[in-house]
């Protein structure tokens, strides 16, 4: 009876180590095939913001003889720069934009005719799992995301902007939690887009919520338009952008902290069940 009663949690335990290794393996084999594309990787991330930042913080404020061309100023007073405005976005973009691309992308592959994803499932781990590996390991391509684009949205601009990190674990709350819902939406998008139309969503799906992400603007300067204003509330890049505005730029208006969380954890939550079940749809059925 108690060698029973010992055995059960031991064997479960073993279980557990065993799955542990698994899943860090396929961590492991992801980090190889990243390393021998970093370069990739970092033109894919950089090139969108350094651009964007190079031109409307860069080049136009000089050619106005160093005034800041802030398309936010007749609604903010306090004449900050279009740089502080944009930082919290601009991050917020690459942590969507990666997280999207390490997922959906393979996917589209993996789902293709060679039907390479056999190979992964085969694994020693259940196959939702697997699913979730791509999800945790497309959230640390996107932290590594943000943490490029931050020193080029702070330092490129012409103007000062200002960054003022009033409480570190909710920063880092925002950032854990934006990078696993952009990894869960791209596996949501890689397992219902059929592999050739992956490309068509990026112009369809991704674009869109980009440029109604509040990433250019706070969403408390949409009141004038107060239907788009609470459509945008479906966006989950909203929340990221917001987020990360309260934590770094709290002089701008920005949303309440619970309220980001909250809603961050809720489209993470839906969007992981909506792409396990697409995942073991394509794989198994």
């Amino acid at each position: 009876m108690n060698n029973s009663a010992t055995t059960a949690p031991t064997s479960e335990a073993a279980a557990g180590h065993y799955y542990l290794r698994a899943f860090w393996g396929l961590i492991l084999r992801d980090l190889h095939v990243l390393r021998r594309e970093i370069f990739p990787f970092l033109i894919r991330v950089c090139m969108n913001p350094l651009l964007f930042l190079f031109v409307f913080t860069y080049i136009m404020p000089h050619m106005s003889a160093g005034a800041s061309i802030n398309p936010t100023a007749a609604m903010n007073s306090s004449s900050i720069s279009f740089g502080t405005v944009l930082l919290p976005g601009l991050m917020a973009v690459a942590i969507m934009f990666s997280g999207i691309a390490a997922v959906a992308l393979p996917l589209s592959q993996e789902f293709g005719i060679t039907r390479e994803i056999d190979d992964r499932v085969m694994c020693p781990l259940p196959v939702g799992a697997v699913a979730m590996e791509k999800v945790c390991f497309s959230a640390m391509q996107s932290l590594i995301a943000a943490a490029i684009v931050f020193p080029l949205a702070y330092y490129i601009p012409s103007m000062p902007v200002r960054v003022h990190i009033g409480s570190w674990p909710f920063l880092i709350a925002v950032v854990f939690l934006a990078s696993m819902t952009s990894g869960a939406l791209g596996l949501t998008i890689g397992t219902t887009v059929k592999p050739q139309q992956i490309g068509l969503i990026f112009g369809v799906v991704v674009m869109p919520i980009t440029f109604l992400g509040c990433v250019y603007y706070p969403w408390a300067f949409l009141n004038h338009i107060r239907w788009l204003q609470w459509l945008v509330l479906l966006n989950p890049i909203v929340y990221m952008s917001e987020g990360l505005r309260a934590a770094l730029t709290p002089g701008l208006p920005h949303m309440h902290a619970w309220l980001v969380l909250l809603m961050l954890a809720f489209f993470f939550t839906l969007l992981s069940w909506m792409g396990i079940r697409g995942f073991l749809r394509r794989v198994i059925g």
